[in-house]
């Protein structure tokens, strides 16, 4: 049957046709939503992971137990699953295992633009790169495949665009491979002595899957005008072929790893002149030039950011098509929290005391962005913490009573807990405020191991952070509510006047979780407001100026509160109607 299909959604009923029995993950846009779409076929095994490295190694474990699984993560996760990977590399498997990487060229929701390739190409793992979703579809079944005939974990590369846009699949029917799982000490228990026989095998195991890259399906020369030939993958595919049509020859590649030899030097003798468009990193032209042919490549185009369809054309001597301008300038429009957001308050607190506030990666994030702007670091998944201990070490007293950071619940069971067990094992006095929201936020609500619910919504284990954190070694535990200002304001000073380490856990649930009941929307009376602004220094998009007095948006406001706390003339009233 055919469907038109998000790529994710093509990637999950690709794993299911495929016999995939367990599924790992971590959430991470623009992967997440494979994971989700495979959690509502009821006979495959989906769980959430607390981060990447435990959803790899518990994929790896069903694979050797004889089913053929499967985890995904974005491409700064891969950097966290890296350990097992490349060891994974020396073992192999038993059953199929695949590993949908999603990289975010143009940093749509990441903080760096990183090529996986380069993860495929150093592991010496295979790697699949489908350009639309009935190849993410198609690519899927043919990496678990690729898989048992090569004794080796498959990486397919996604990326923001196949991930997120849709194309027609034809869907088949699931079948189910079962292997038995055979003791070998040799082949699975990487100490010295069996690594170093086991390297050799994927020195073969590579030879072997160049010569696949020559001639198995999925690489494939698509011949047209000799004048220009064009080397390229993923969603550059589509571009080129939007903007040449059949008047060049392509050389698509869907093996990104190995990348193979003659394929590409035959192809280089057919046309005039060869260019290599690829998204980041020249990977396949410096392949071309290691081979000795002349290539055009990133003298051409960027290195950083997305392509188009109008940059391939400008950049490669086509007319680019014309846009119509805006007959009016828009106005900028930064990202802000939402309203009745619990990590607002908190935020506010910290930049009225004057703190140096290291942060993490969530959607607390823009606590760096103004009005706020009271975040001043954000590095990776859990640097907050150890960042701390290492600037409150050097800093002393000067900045151990002002500094503190800040990192989500789901961030923190992610790789938070390894930065705080350094803190109370090293004895940093430092202040570490955990901004539960009861759900992982920033990829799109989904559940986490001290939210209590699983991947499904079912009851599950729930991990009591104040426990955990006491268990560590932290003597000073405070709960706070967000939305309290003076309740958030006396344990900050509290604990930053400290002589120990403190954990300050700030729990209100994401105001847009479907259970979180919303209050009567806040209005102002003009009579008592005085135009003195502090209501925005919270940075609420409820909350406006209109000839010159405070406004509340009746459909934004969810009745929180704080602004409440921020205006000293009660100008903002729960009850009746705003006056005129």
């Amino acid at each position: 049957m055919k469907q038109l299909m998000l790529g994710n959604k093509a990637v999950a009923r690709g794993l299911y046709e495929a016999g995939c029995c367990f599924a790992s993950s971590y959430p991470g846009t623009p992967s997440t939503e494979v994971t989700e779409e495979l959690a509502k076929y009821d006979d495959v095994y989906c769980e959430w992971a607390p981060n990447e490295k435990v959803a790899m190694e518990a994929a790896f474990g069903a694979s050797l137990a004889g089913r053929r699984s499967f985890c995904a993560m974005k491409h700064v996760g891969l950097n966290v699953a890296a350990d097992p990977l490349y060891t994974m590399s020396y073992t192999g498997v038993n059953a199929g295992m695949v590993i949908v990487v999603a990289d975010d060229a143009g940093m749509h929701s990441s903080q760096n633009e990183q090529d996986s390739r380069h993860h495929a190409i150093a592991s010496k793992v295979p790697m699949l790169e489908p350009s639309d979703s009935a190849e993410a579809l198609e690519f899927t079944k043919l990496a678990y495949e690729i898989s048992e005939k090569f004794d080796t974990p498959v990486l397919l590369k996604m990326c923001t665009r196949v991930a997120h846009s849709q194309s027609v699949v034809e869907t088949g029917t699931r079948q189910v491979p079962v292997k038995d799982y055979e003791k070998n000490i040799a082949k699975y228990v990487m100490m010295p002595g069996n690594a170093k026989k086991r390297h050799p095998v994927v020195e073969e195991r590579t030879k072997a899957l160049k010569e696949y890259a020559e001639s198995g399906p999925v690489n494939r020369v698509e011949m047209g005008g000799t004048a220009l030939g064009i080397i390229t993958s993923s969603t550059s595919y589509q571009y080129v072929r939007e903007v040449f049509g059949d008047t060049v020859s392509i050389l698509k590649i869907g093996m990104a790893n190995p990348l193979p030899d003659k394929l590409i030097c035959d192809f280089a003798k057919k046309v005039e002149k060869l260019v290599v468009v690829e998204e980041l990193d020249p990977i396949m032209e410096d392949h071309c030039r290691s081979l000795g042919l002349t290539v055009s490549g990133k003298d051409l185009l960027p290195v950083c950011g997305e392509f188009s369809q109008n940059l391939i054309a400008s950049a490669l001597g086509k007319p680019a098509a014309k846009g119509r301008a805006l007959d009016e300038t828009l106005p900028m429009r930064p990202p802000v929290m939402c309203p009745g957001c619990p990590h607002r308050g908190l935020f506010y607190t910290l930049k009225k005391l004057g703190c140096t506030v290291l942060g993490d990666i969530g959607c607390y994030t823009l606590g760096a962005v103004a009005p706020l702007g009271s975040m001043e670091m954000t590095l990776c998944m859990g640097a907050s913490i150890s960042a701390l201990h290492g600037f409150n070490t050097i800093g002393g007293a000067d900045s151990e009573g002002r500094t503190v950071c800040v990192i989500g619940d789901s961030t923190f069971m992610h790789s938070g807990m390894t930065g705080l067990a350094n803190v109370a094992y090293n004895q940093s006095n430092s202040t570490v405020i955990i901004l539960d929201n009861s759900i992982t936020g920033m990829t799109g609500h989904q559940q986490n191991p001290t939210t209590g619910y699983n991947i499904k919504g079912d009851p599950a284990g729930k991990i009591d952070l104040e426990a955990l954190c006491r268990s560590m070694g932290i003597n000073r535990v405070t709960v706070v509510d967000p939305y309290n200002l003076a309740e958030c304001e006396a344990a900050v000073k509290e604990e930053l006047s400290a002589a120990e380490p403190s954990v300050i856990i700030s729990r209100r649930p994401c105001a847009l979780l479907k259970y979180v009941k919303r209050k009567p929307p806040l209005h102002v009376s003009p009579d008592k407001c005085k135009s003195c602004k502090s209501c925005m220094k919270i940075g609420c998009p409820a909350i406006s100026m209109k000839n010159g007095k405070a406004r509340v948006d009746a459909t934004l406001c969810v009745g929180c509160g704080v602004c409440t706390q921020m205006c000293k003339f009660d100008a903002f009233c729960s009850d009746g109607k705003e006056e005129a």
